[in-house]
C-alpha cells in the first residue's frame, strides 16, 4: 500500500476523466494485476534498469524532475518538481510544430518505502498526472521508480486513455501508435537515467 504522505488530486477542477488516481492505487499492485476503467486502453510495463542505491535515486530524480519526459524527446513546460496540483504542458511533433498536451499532477511520492499488496516490501518514488482539457486523449499517465529487496531497479510505466473527442477518435490508430512510440522512448530514458 502507498504510504498516506502521496496524495491524490481526486475532485481537482479541469482534470477530465473517470476514476482520478488510478495509477496510484495500481502503483501498489504487482505489474499486470491492476485494474482498469472500462472503455480504456492501458499500459502497464516494468523494466530494470540498474541496481543499487545510486540506479534508484537517479532514476527517482530523472522522474521527478521531468527528465523522463525530455529524454523521451518531449518539450516539457512544468515547475522544477513533479508535486501534486503542478500543471504541465508536454509537446509531440518535430521541431517547432509541436501539438501541446496539457496535463496536471494529481499524485506524487518522494522516495518511500512501501508495502506492495504481494507483502514484498520496496522503496518507491514517482508521480501520476491527468489529461485536462486540450489533451488529445482522456486518461492518465504514471512513472515510477523502484528498488525492490534484492537491489535491482526497475522503471515502471502505467497508463489508461483513450482518444477525448470525435477527431481524435477518427485518428486513433495513429493515436495507438504513438502512444506506443512514447512507451518506448520512456522506457530507453529510463535506461539512460541510470546508465
Amino acid at each position: 500500500m502507498l504510504p498516506r504522505n502521496s496524495r491524490s488530486g481526486q475532485g481537482k477542477p479541469g482534470l477530465n476523466y473517470p476514476e482520478m488516481g488510478r495509477t496510484r492505487l495500481n502503483a501498489g499492485l504487482p505489474t499486470g494485476t491492476g485494474a482498469w476503467p472500462d472503455g480504456f486502453d492501458h499500459v502497464d510495463r516494468q523494466l530494470r534498469v540498474g541496481t543499487g542505491d545510486a540506479a534508484f535515486t537517479a532514476l527517482a530524480e530523472g522522474i521527478l524532475t521531468w527528465q523522463i519526459q525530455r529524454r523521451a524527446g518531449l518539450r516539457v513546460s512544468a515547475p522544477p518538481r513533479a508535486v501534486v496540483g503542478a500543471r504541465v504542458v508536454s509537446g509531440f511533433g518535430v521541431g517547432d510544430l509541436r501539438l501541446p498536451v496539457p496535463c496536471e499532477v494529481v499524485w506524487a511520492l518522494e522516495p518511500a518505502g512501501v508495502l506492495r499488496s504481494d507483502g514484498t516490501e520496496v522503496q518507491l518514488a514517482g508521480f501520476g498526472y491527468g489529461t485536462l482539457p486540450g489533451h488529445p486523449a482522456l486518461g492518465e499517465e504514471a512513472f515510477l521508480a523502484m528498488k525492490t529487496p534484492d537491489g535491482g531497479v526497475w522503471f515502471r510505466l502505467l497508463a489508461f486513455s483513450k482518444p477525448s473527442g470525435l477527431l481524435f477518435r477518427l485518428g486513433s490508430p495513429v493515436t495507438k501508435l504513438t502512444q506506443r512510440n512514447v512507451t518506448m522512448a520512456y522506457l530507453r530514458a529510463a535506461q539512460s537515467l541510470t546508465a
